[in-house]
């Protein structure tokens, strides 16, 4: 368990999100008092379901609005009273369950709704692909280091757009990744034993030029070793062709991330253990990539979210993610006396009841980079954003698509605050074309 300290600063902002007129115009305004807090969290990552198949030309037009016939949620329809403002169409909410592999099912969860936002229809997209090309990929560095460095179960949403560059995509009917006997991802033993062979390998002096022909066997024992040809509505494809015909540009999509020990407006190599990959961010402020972000929904895009989930204000289970200002009074009601009586623990316990709308932390540039500098925000997970809703009160959330099925009341989605956008959100991959002009010139992207 971490134990997560965290500052609020005395302010009152407004946090302004105008949604073209066709739709709505929302503001949320949101009131902070100073305050000063600790927090224990626990990652919420476990899941179970059945893995994704082949959808109906309909679905993807109605699962972006799965929550209108979900389970009657107490805790957004009673207490928040959240409605949705603009939804974006998405594809059915799949399952990872026990794979690690968020990061390419919230990337290719984005793709599949990049195709049907031009208009190229439907399409079930194998979400294993770019997980196993890129197993072989960190095998490959990892031996050609001698092992000196490391060889993460995760990833980064890049990796997907690199695999899509490099050696295309397939569909999932093609490619499951379920070559074992079980119809749930589950990369618990298949993990042990690929790091096991390759830290037995690098231990010798000399290796043989059979070692990845061994490795491959293990993958592919697994998942299952994907075709370099196939038919799909009656024509062949190779996954380099397949992608073609698809008309996704790995090159149109970039990741957006904002922190102070890197210059504005430049780029570097995401620092987090899972990026193998040397991924590169665009480091821009926490102003411009709350409001990019913001403008892609309203724009017609969605895009994918990386950040840290292991926090109490973030429940699955009621499809919810906040940052609550824990010393505020308004937390627990007008009774001071019996407020100031309580301990911290007693005050976080109230904080993310659930029981109340209550006043969250305002998050500047600061005290989002402390958290990232004291590891309070941590690469934890990544989902698919696809809209916005409102509460009662008029405060605005991202609508979030995940991929932990379709388990709790919202069918698989959440309402993620602006407040905790800002303070956990790592990283965001956009179209390259919502991003203002003139953030592009400062950044060279063409």
């Amino acid at each position: 368990m971490k134990h997560k300290i965290f500052v609020c600063i005395l302010a009152t902002t407004a946090v302004i999100f105008v949604i073209t007129a066709a739709t709505a115009v929302a503001v949320a305004t949101t009131a902070t008092t100073a305050a000063t807090a600790t927090t224990a969290t626990t990652a919420t990552a476990t899941t179970t379901a059945t893995s994704a198949t082949a959808t109906t030309a309909t679905t993807a037009t109605t699962a972006a609005t799965t929550t209108a016939t979900a389970a009657t949620n107490t805790v957004i329809d009673s207490i928040y009273g959240i409605t949705d403002v603009k939804i974006l169409k998405a594809t059915s909410v799949k399952d990872q369950n026990k794979s690690g592999t968020c990061w390419s099912f919230s990337a290719v969860s984005f793709l599949e709704s990049e195709l049907l936002r031009k208009g190229k229809g439907e399409y079930d997209l194998s979400d294993m692909y770019p997980v196993y090309d890129c197993f072989l990929r960190k095998a490959d560095k990892y031996v050609r280091l001698h092992g000196e460095t490391y060889f993460p179960f995760g990833g980064a949403s890049s990796d997907v757009f690199d695999v899509l560059r490099s050696k295309g995509l397939m569909p999932e009917s093609v490619f499951t990744g379920l070559n074992y006997d079980r119809d749930k991802h589950d990369h618990s033993e298949m993990n042990r034993a690929l790091k096991a062979y390759l830290d037995a390998i690098v231990k010798g002096k000399e290796i043989t030029t059979v070692w990845k022909k061994a490795y491959t066997a293990i993958l592919n024992t697994y998942l299952g070793e994907p075709p370099t040809q196939f038919i799909e509505d009656g024509k062949t494809y190779t996954p380099e062709s397949y992608a073609k015909m698809l008309g996704l540009n790995a090159d149109d999509y970039v990741v957006l991330t904002s922190y102070t020990h890197h210059p504005f407006y430049t780029s570097y190599e995401k620092d987090v253990p899972d990026n193998w990959n040397r991924g590169m961010v665009y480091n821009v402020t926490l102003d411009d990539i709350t409001a990019i972000a913001a403008s892609s929904i309203d724009k017609g895009y969605t895009f994918v979210w990386g950040g840290d989930v292991s926090e109490k204000g973030f429940s699955w289970k009621k499809g919810i993610a906040i940052i609550a200002d824990e010393t505020s009074e308004d937390v627990k009601g007008s009774d001071r006396d019996k407020w100031e009586s309580m301990n911290d623990r007693e005050k976080k316990d109230a904080a993310y009841k659930f029981e109340k709308i209550v006043p969250e932390c305002e998050i500047t540039q600061e005290i989002r980079q402390q958290y990232y500098d004291t590891w309070e925000s941590t690469d934890d997970h990544g989902m698919h954003i696809i809209g916005t809703a409102k509460d009662k009160n008029g405060n605005i959330y991202f609508k979030v698509k995940n991929s932990w099925n379709t388990s709790n009341p919202q069918s698989g989605f959440l309402y993620m605050s602006i407040p905790f956008f800002k303070a956990k959100t790592l990283d965001i991959t956009v179209h390259k074309d919502i991003i203002p002009n003139e953030i592009k010139k400062k950044m060279n992207i063409k």
